[in-house]
């Protein structure tokens, strides 16, 4: 049962287009029959949650969710609804703040449309309106730099608009926030795919492979390092080259450590080495345990991640535990 759980935790984190509209049809039915049985109202309502569960780069599914809202004469659920959309779009839901006296049952629906008319879901949508400009698209790059991306769902959500960056030839821009997206939220294995394959087409093998790595550790069910391998395999069959090799031990560790300063707060360093002054604890995990504490995860998991790669007893243990607590 607790696979299963963490296999749906894992799908949940990335739209399921099929799923978002059955549910959206089976509200949309329920709330044409709340005049028969009031019942269906609240049928009407969980469909409507179950489709943005599913899927939340729809707005047909966010409509319709506020549109039972508005039924029911739920205000407070109405601004609930709107302040988890800004979260996804990266925006401050403290910004609702300022509409405390503003009724949401008049102005709910307009807020929401003129919300997904702005910044739209869909990363085409997004990417035909922001291309337009040169100045929209660079506040937002620098935008993306500041922005908290934890929320499972915006980390998707943008990581999807960076494909789009980088489709228009902006290479290094994506692979620049792609890490900072990532090192956010580590568990985001679409965009360690896209980022694995944006360095092997460049020629970039070692990094490739340790984003594919990254990617397959928080979806085994991908086999993406697995597949990059027999890739490089079969390229070097027949060559009087050596076959290729995985990345050292050294450099594994370094793109880790990379990463971990990437979720790192600016005002705090990551010591790289030790000094033979340093006290060294009797646990070498004990760095892992404080940051988990702090539910620092992302910090938690690439240090657990680099001390597995140096071969700390029990960092492998500590790793998909971490995992695990980061999909949830």
């Amino acid at each position: 049962m607790a696979k299963t759980t963490d296999d749906m935790s894992t799908r949940l984190q990335h739209p399921r287009r099929s799923l978002g509209n059955r549910h959206r049809s089976q509200a949309e039915k329920f709330l044409s029959l709340t005049e028969l049985d009031s019942q269906n109202l609240e049928w009407a309502e969980q469909s409507a949650r179950q489709a943005v569960l599913h899927d939340f780069t729809n707005p047909e599914n966010w409509r319709i969710l506020v549109r039972v809202k508005l039924e029911s004469g739920d205000e407070h659920g109405i601004r609930a609804v709107l302040n988890e959309l800004f979260t996804i779009l990266g925006r401050d839901p403290e910004a609702l703040a300022q509409l405390d006296e503003v009724s949401m049952s008049q102005s709910g629906f307009p807020i929401l449309e003129a919300s997904l008319m702005a910044d739209p879901l869909d990363p085409d949508e997004w990417w035909t309106s922001t291309s337009q400009s040169d100045v929209t698209l660079g506040d937002f790059i620098e935008r993306v730099k500041n922005l908290d991306l934890t929320d499972q769902r915006a980390n998707v959500l943008f990581s999807r608009r960076l494909e789009r960056v980088r489709d228009s030839g902006m290479e290094e821009q994506y692979l620049e926030l792609s890490r900072i997206i990532l090192a956010q939220r580590p568990s985001n294995h679409e965009a360690w795919a896209e980022l694995g394959r944006m360095h092997e087409r460049r020629g970039e093998f070692e990094q490739a492979w340790m984003c594919y790595d990254q990617a397959q550790t928080h979806f085994p069910e991908i086999h993406e390092r697995d597949r990059f391998r027999d890739r490089m395999e079969a390229k070097m069959d027949g060559r009087v080259s050596e076959p290729w090799k995985e990345p050292e031990v050294s450099r594994r560790v370094d793109f880790l450590t990379r990463m971990q300063q990437l979720a790192t707060p600016n005002d705090e360093n990551i010591p790289t080495t030790v000094n033979e002054s340093d006290e060294v604890p009797s646990n070498p995990l004990e760095e892992v345990h404080i940051l988990l504490n702090e539910e620092r995860l992302s910090e938690a998991f690439f240090l657990a991640r680099r001390m597995a790669a140096e071969g700390v007893e029990g960092a492998i243990d500590l790793v998909e535990t971490i995992r695990k607590d980061i999909r949830d």
